[in-house]
């Protein structure tokens, strides 16, 4: 299988909280997008950056969603305000499965950079060994593979190189 970042995040930084949007294609497929800000998923959606994974259709728009609200507690209590080097007692499920994902992608994964697309080919035709590649592609790159039956999945979200992991 290959993997390719096409979503390239253009204002997250380490440390920022991503936002995460269900979205949708015209052909109804429904999926969840992860995304620095509100203004990432524009500017991404804008260039053409933001496709269904199923089909690769580039019609996509954000759905309804719920937000997630702790209502439990007293409710007129103030809660303590957070500093920001005070910390965190507890990492959120979600976010130790992602970081478990992210870690699982680098290890076992080659980076080829903006070369993905002309690497995915030679692996799929038999030009070159076969492994696990990540890099970067465009959407039209990505439906182009897709396209030829080179099997693609678009990460939700930007990949560091091993020395920069926590």
């Amino acid at each position: 299988m290959c993997f390719g970042d096409i979503t390239r995040a253009g204002s997250f930084q380490k440390g920022s909280a991503l936002i995460v949007f269900n979205l949708g294609c015209d052909a109804d497929h429904r999926f969840e997008g992860w995304f620095g800000s509100g203004e990432d998923f524009a500017r991404q959606q804008e260039r053409g950056l933001v496709t269904c994974p199923s089909c690769g259709s580039a019609k996509i728009e954000k759905l309804l969603s719920a937000p997630r609200l702790n209502l439990s507690g007293a409710r007129d209590q103030a809660a303590p305000a957070m500093t920001a080097d005070q910390p965190v007692a507890m990492i959120d499920p979600r976010e130790q499965q992602l970081r478990h994902l992210v870690r699982q992608v680098i290890e076992n994964t080659e980076d080829v950079g903006p070369r993905f697309a002309e690497e995915a080919r030679k692996i799929h035709y038999n030009e070159a060994a076969q492994r696990s590649i990540r890099g970067v592609a465009t959407g039209e790159e990505a439906r182009a593979l897709a396209d030829e039956g080179i099997e693609v999945a678009q990460l939700p979200f930007r990949v560091t190189e091993k020395n920069q992991l926590n």
